[in-house]
């Protein structure tokens, strides 16, 4: 078995001039790195981090922006045997309390030995860290010293085991960055193996991206799988993708790009927010697979994604869907690749309070879920209930995995890692339901809302209310507030709308309701409108529920 220093070490001595990754960036030419380049950007990292006393299996913490700096520093740490993690970049979408408090969190569990940052960023860094804080050196990265890389064959990253711990994912959560994900090189190759068999990749393949690579799409899909599987790739920055989605579009035409992966609301952000003005010289027909990942998976977003771009060459065939975690490494499930992605229009009502996945019937109300796909090869999974009892196809329960690619633990929290294992198998904390081989995931378990004993996924009344012209797709969340009165909880649901008219947000706020109580089991009333840019999201991008109840929570007290 090998190790991520063996791998690039032997692509830099096997193809040293052959392009691991092109570099794009705003206002700049796009830059291509050889594996030659990025072993002696990595080898000035590896040797700085040696000169500063950080030891291999020690963990170093990565604070920078997206680009060289953030790829060289992250390679120079594996090479030298130390295990890289990357947290984000703070900006102007991150809360900058919740940050620190995140930072500090992360500091206090984890323990790195060193810190990698900017030096405007470092009284930042340097505030955050407790007084008997484990970290030793903070290394800014505008003073690295121009260094000679490091002697390829004196990489102490080549003394690693593949058992060895290479690298901690940190979850984007709402709690604090309280459990990073610790992988093995054994762990995250054998899921690398697995997953090039399920996308079929080929000679021909060459991989695009704008995901940010704190994110486990970003960096297992859209990072070391290139690189380590020596697939060609062209990466952006995720904030230029932001200021301008037609990049990600314009990168694919330019570079031939043939797989990429998208959270769901970048669907609707591309097709909405694109211009047609800057679609002139886009072609998008060499996609063959697109992957719908990391947030619940819409129907509608899919179309919206194909309306608007099939006459620029994409095909319906290259929209798939992708389940995945940080701890099974990355992807649990592909679909789309061998056939159609699968749609199960489901009974609304057997789903809500029957925990049951019923084929729709004529006028009832139903909701259209899009299949995940099968797992992938080296991968099972199974529905549970409360006990761990396996369930039938088509019966709602927790989604339980098993496989060669499962973290080794939650770094330095056996109480977590306990927690989430039984019998072998990673109890996921998503609910769904699987028909044969494919799986269907309904939503988070701590999200769930429950209502006089029935229970109400979040996901699908946001979905609903998604429906009401007004409301900005993507930028709704549902979340339930307890009535002590009741002895329940009430149904509370949040949504974004231009309109400062107040006859008009009233309408909009009825609308909801209505569609709402139509097509759920909630008789929903309590309806909160607020301004774009009011949901606080995670640094991944998704709804962070907790978040947006306590905001919710202080506001309306406030009143």
């Amino acid at each position: 078995m090998s190790t991520f220093s063996r791998l690039l070490l032997d692509s830099y001595r096997d193809c040293p001039d052959k392009v691991a990754l092109t570099v794009l960036l705003a206002g700049q030419p796009d830059q291509p790195i050889t594996y030659r380049k990025l072993v002696a950007g990595a080898g000035v990292w590896a040797k700085t981090l040696e000169r500063d006393g950080i030891r291999p299996g020690e963990v170093v913490i990565l604070i920078l922006q997206h680009g060289l700096d953030l790829i060289y520093a992250y390679w120079g740490t594996i090479l030298h045997g130390a295990i890289p993690s990357i947290m984000p970049f703070l900006t102007e979408k991150l809360l900058p309390e919740r940050y620190r408090a995140d930072l500090s969190a992360l500091v206090d569990i984890t323990k790195p030995e060193c810190i990698i940052t900017y030096r405007e960023f470092e009284p930042e860094v340097r505030a955050a860290l407790p007084t008997d804080s484990s970290v030793r050196r903070v290394i800014v990265s505008d003073e690295l010293e121009s260094a000679a890389a490091m002697e390829v064959t004196a990489s102490q990253g080549m003394q690693r085991a593949p058992d060895d711990i290479v690298l901690l994912q940190h979850s984007s959560g709402t709690t604090g960055l309280q459990k990073g994900v610790a992988l093995s090189h054994r762990a995250v190759l054998n899921q690398l193996e697995s997953y090039s068999l399920a996308l079929h990749i080929n000679e021909e393949d060459v991989i695009v991206s704008w995901l940010p690579l704190y994110h486990d799409m970003g960096l297992i899909a859209g990072f070391l799988l290139p690189i380590l599987r020596r697939i060609p790739l062209a990466l952006l920055s995720p904030f230029d993708w932001v200021r301008s989605p037609v990049r990600l579009l314009q990168a694919v035409s330019n570079y031939k790009g043939t797989l990429s992966w998208l959270p769901n609301f970048a669907y609707n952000f591309c097709a909405q927010k694109i211009r047609e003005r800057d679609l002139e010289e886009v072609n998008l027909s060499t996609l063959r697979a697109v992957s719908n990942c990391a947030e619940p998976m819409r129907f509608e977003s899919h179309q919206a994604f194909l309306n608007r771009f099939e006459p620029y060459g994409l095909k319906a065939s290259a929209l798939c869907t992708c389940y995945a975690m940080a701890e099974n490494v990355f992807a649990v499930t592909q679909g789309g690749i061998d056939s159609t992605v699968i749609i199960d229009e489901i009974d609304r009502e057997a789903l809500q309070s029957e925990k049951a996945a019923r084929p729709a019937v004529a006028d009832r109300p139903s909701i259209k879920m899009v299949s995940a796909g099968p797992p992938i090869r080296n991968v099972q999974v199974k529905v549970v209930d409360e006990h761990g009892q396996a369930l039938p196809d088509r019966s709602i329960g927790e989604l339980a995995l098993r496989s060669d690619s499962m973290l080794t633990e939650y770094y330095h929290r056996p109480d977590a890692t306990h927690k989430a294992l039984m019998n072998g198998w990673f109890l996921t904390g998503d609910y769904g339901y699987m028909v044969g081989e494919q799986v269907f995931v309904a939503g988070r378990k701590k999200d769930m809302i429950i209502v006089g004993g029935k229970n109400v996924y979040p996901m699908d009344l946001e979905e609903l209310a998604m429906e009401v012209p007004g409301v900005h797709p993507g930028r709704v969340v549902a979340f339930g507030v307890f009535n002590e009165s009741a002895g329940t909880e009430d149904v509370v649901i949040v949504a974004e709308v231009d309109s400062e008219d107040q006859q008009e947000r009233d309408a909009i706020g009825d609308a909801i309701r209505q569609i709402v109580t139509r097509g759920s089991a909630v008789a929903l009333r309590h309806v909160y409108l607020v301004g774009a840019k009011w949901l606080i999201k995670t640094s991944s991008g998704k709804t962070a529920r907790g978040a947006n109840k306590e905001k919710y929570l202080k506001e309306t007290a406030e009143i």
